[in-house]
């Protein structure tokens, strides 16, 4: 009886029953060292896997810089002894030191010895009016400025006088006052617009004498395409002087031919009127 009493406590304490509070499950913790393990296992992965990541980084560039120093670096090395090879010729034959600082300087000697010479031919004042008024007129007609054309205009009225009044002057002789005045003020304003031209074509051709003195082998061909549009600006300056001179020598020889056609017609009328005088 006191066995069965015994075993049955026994059963008690392992298997709960239904009158009885379930007991606590037992949860399996790991031990001490093994976690300690992991953690460690855990640290070496990652510190060996990026120095295993920068080593072949390294390999990859050690291979390319091997490659660059035994493949491209002996073509490279080709290379830079044929250009030195063609530099040399540039300096020795094609266009050598000596010559070209001997040209330099030559260039150099001659714009200091005849730049201010010419400059002075081209701007020398050449007035020689008296009076005020046509010292004025001559004054716009030196100043090389294309904006003093108005007042060129306003200064030939007063110096050379207006057109008559219409009952003071016949239509005919009205007529031929105002195309020659047109065509003498046409020409002055010319004139005026060739100066200003001329000053461009001087400083162009400065500029151009400035860049030769300091030029290099192979600006040549660029300096001479400069010097044709130069070239070409100074052709057209001057196409137009032509032009305007033709212009006045048409209407010089125009107005010597009206003259003609006047005398005859006054011949004609007065050989009318002597006709008539002798039929009476």
């Amino acid at each position: 009886m006191n066995e069965e009493t015994n075993s049955n406590e026994q059963i008690l304490n392992v298997v709960p029953s239904a009158e009885s509070e379930p007991p606590q499950r037992l949860v399996s913790r790991p031990r001490p060292k093994k976690r300690l393990m992991i953690a460690v296992l855990t640290v070496a992965s990652a510190v060996a896997l990026p120095t295993l990541g920068h080593a072949q980084f390294l390999s990859v560039f050690d291979s390319i810089f091997s490659s660059i120093q035994s493949d491209i670096g002996s073509s490279l090395s080709s290379v830079n002894q044929i250009m030195q090879q063609v530099t040399k010729l540039y300096q020795t034959t094609v266009a050598p030191l000596a010559a070209l600082n001997q040209a330099r300087g030559f260039v150099a000697t001659s714009i200091s010895s005849f730049r201010n010479q010419m400059n002075q031919v081209f701007t020398t004042p050449f007035t020689s009016a008296v009076t005020p008024g046509p010292q004025q007129f001559e004054s716009i007609l030196h100043s090389r400025l294309s904006t003093q054309i108005p007042s060129l205009q306003t200064s030939f009225t007063s110096n050379y006088g207006a057109i008559p009044q219409a009952n003071t002057a016949s239509p005919q002789d009205r007529v031929m006052m105002d195309m020659d005045d047109a065509l003498g003020q046409q020409n002055l304003k010319t004139t005026l617009v060739a100066d200003q031209g001329q000053d461009l074509i001087l400083q162009t051709a400065n500029q151009m004498e400035n860049q030769v003195a300091v030029s290099t082998p192979g600006s040549n061909p660029y300096l001479t395409a400069q010097a044709q549009v130069a070239n070409l600006r100074c052709q057209a300056y001057m196409q137009m002087m032509i032009a305007a001179e033709l212009r006045q020598e048409a209407g010089r020889i125009a107005h010597d031919n009206v003259l003609v056609k006047r005398r005859t017609t006054v011949t004609g009328g007065i050989n009318s009127l002597i006709t008539g005088t002798l039929t009476r």
